[in-house]
């Protein structure tokens, strides 16, 4: 292989057993056993266990902002809709990086992984407020947007743990959650109450 198909490979090693082990159980042998490689090899890539966490939870946030968008056309409802479909197809096939990601405290919480959770906070945040046509967003706009992403967070965490409800039934609810937030925000802000209709259009 070459030196950065290695890398990748044990980045996809490491991905492939947060989904049978906690990230904090898992050891530079299990890497190496898993990976083929020996100890001593990884360490020609990775200084220790933490950069390699951080590397890979890093390329789950690549792929998450990479396949978060909100499309031109349509209505933001339903652009919305389909980004939500693509950040929970996402957090589902790497169930065990994202709830470490989220997980302050454990032993891979460092200021690296916090600084990845808030680039995808940020991109969401800009999305909405680009594509919501609110020109300078008012502080209550971006609360509101801002709040929404932590339910979006909870929420996510509850469900990959509880694994009780479609995953369907989720991003509908979390749409439906933004938009009763959107319009509770419209009724003690008039910039917000100003698009209101633009913002709802296309709603069930």
């Amino acid at each position: 292989m070459t030196p950065q198909r290695r890398r990748d490979h044990l980045i996809e090693t490491v991905l492939g057993l947060y989904a049978r082990l906690p990230p904090d159980e898992v050891t530079v042998d299990d890497v190496a056993r898993a990976a083929d490689v020996s100890r001593a090899l990884f360490y020609r890539y990775f200084g220790n266990l933490e950069e390699l966490h951080v590397a890979a939870l890093g390329s789950v946030v690549q792929e998450l902002i990479a396949r978060i968008d909100l499309a031109s056309g349509g209505t933001l409802v339903g652009q919305l809709r389909a980004a939500l479909g693509e950040f929970l197809s996402v957090v589902e096939r790497h169930a065990g990086a994202y709830v470490a990601l989220l997980r302050r405290g454990s032993v891979i919480s460092t200021g690296e992984t916090d600084a990845l959770v808030d680039g995808v906070r940020d991109h969401i945040v800009d999305l909405i407020v680009e594509r919501s046509g609110n020109g300078r967003p008012s502080p209550l706009f971006l609360l509101t947007v801002r709040s929404w992403v932590s339910v979006v967070e909870g929420a996510c965490l509850s469900w990959l743990q509880e694994r009780d409800l479609p995953r369907e039934q989720l991003q509908a609810w979390l749409v439906d959650q933004l938009l009763a937030m959107m319009l509770t925000t419209a009724e003690h802000d008039d910039a917000v109450a100003r698009r209101i209709g633009t913002i709802m259009d296309g709603t069930r």
